[in-house]
């Protein structure tokens, strides 16, 4: 800008009013720096850019994995908001273990970020306290543990006590649950809402009928051989995840479970029978985060965190039918429609 501002006859302050298009610029002075910023290929360094505290205008994201549905819906949540405030977005993926966390968050943290929105792996969170004095830290779909910080969640038991409700309601006395470990926060509490739906029946919580750690093909298929040879095998079950449920599609092939599932996806209302799902909203989850992100940026970093959770809804499609009624979820292609609500959780 310096050698700019020289070719031009004026000083930096003067170029930096032309770049950001400043309308009290006199228009032949405009002009001259126009010209001189052509001639010499002028383009801005975004990273030199700061907050009016210094901080970097860049966005870190730390998400499980990025070829997630979900989390990618998140990611495009915080890109929506950081393209308004003319900011840039670094992401990372952490892996389904939290074993890597720490090691690539700290990493990511020495990108100069000027914040970090993250939905954790790990069992504590507790190493970013050093952190959280430098810049703001957001949580998204799963609180932090060991740190009070920001997050964002959405009603992860209420959800899956409507789920597990709607296969009661159906006529269904034996449900399975099937999703992976309850090392994370979001499987656990959906475990506590499924054995609350079935303590509300006055049904019994068989342990027998919980499977978890099943997110490949693989482990799907066994887990629902698992559940066909007990004595008295299941009728429905509740996925608790939407990777959980891709898996699980191959193993239900020919197979007769009234099901609904945790979180939708793409081709879930295009199986037949379509699935019915808790429908989650990541994208606004990523939204809310970034903002309060950027809100904490022009603000005080130690004004209290915030605990929001968001409401889900329960989609009806086809899969959950009668014990009676019940037909092979067979072959997966027949288009079935969007859905309707048939339940919501309480706005906040």
């Amino acid at each position: 800008m310096r050698d700019v501002a020289l070719r031009a006859g004026v000083s930096v302050k003067t170029v930096s009013r032309v770049f950001n298009d400043d309308p009290h610029v006199l228009p032949e002075t405009r002009d001259r720096v126009s010209d001189a910023l052509a001639q010499l290929n002028y383009t801005p360094n975004m990273l030199a850019r700061t907050f009016r505290d210094g901080r970097s205008p860049v966005i870190g994201v730390a998400v499980p994995s990025i070829s997630d549905p979900f989390f990618a819906s998140i990611v495009g949540g915080v890109e929506q908001v950081a393209s308004r405030h003319d900011m840039s977005v670094v992401v990372t993926s952490l892996g389904g273990e939290g074993a890597h966390e720490e090691g690539r968050v700290e990493s990511l943290l020495k990108r100069q970020l000027g914040a970090l929105v993250m939905a954790p792996t790990a069992d504590d969170q507790g190493y970013l306290a050093r952190w959280a004095g430098k810049l703001p830290l957001v949580f998204v779909d799963r609180p932090p543990r060991g740190l009070d910080a920001d997050c964002f969640v959405e009603d992860d038991e209420g959800g899956a006590r409507a789920a597990t409700a709607h296969l009661v309601g159906r006529g269904h006395r034996r449900i399975a649950f099937i999703g992976n470990s309850t090392s994370a926060s979001t499987t656990a509490s959906r475990l506590v809402g499924y054995r609350a739906a079935l303590a509300e029946a006055g049904l019994p919580a068989d342990e027998e009928l919980v499977q978890l750690s099943s997110l490949t093909s693989g482990g799907a298929l066994r887990a629902v051989q698992r559940l066909e040879a007990l004595e008295a095998a299941p009728t429905a079950l509740f996925s608790s995840d939407a990777e959980t449920t891709m898996a699980l599609v191959p193993a239900l092939v020919g197979r007769r479970l009234a099901i609904t599932a945790f979180g939708d996806f793409p081709m879930a209302a295009m199986l037949s029978p379509a699935l019915t799902v808790v429908d989650q909203d990541p994208a606004s989850l990523g939204r809310l985060a970034a903002e309060r992100a950027v809100a904490r940026l022009d603000g005080p970093l130690e004004s209290p965190a915030q605990h929001v959770t968001l409401p889900v809804r329960l989609l009806e499609r086809s899969s959950c039918r009668s014990p009676q009624d019940l037909v092979e979820l067979f072959p997966w292609t027949v288009p079935d429609g969007g859905g309707r609500v048939v339940w919501e959780s309480p706005r906040p």
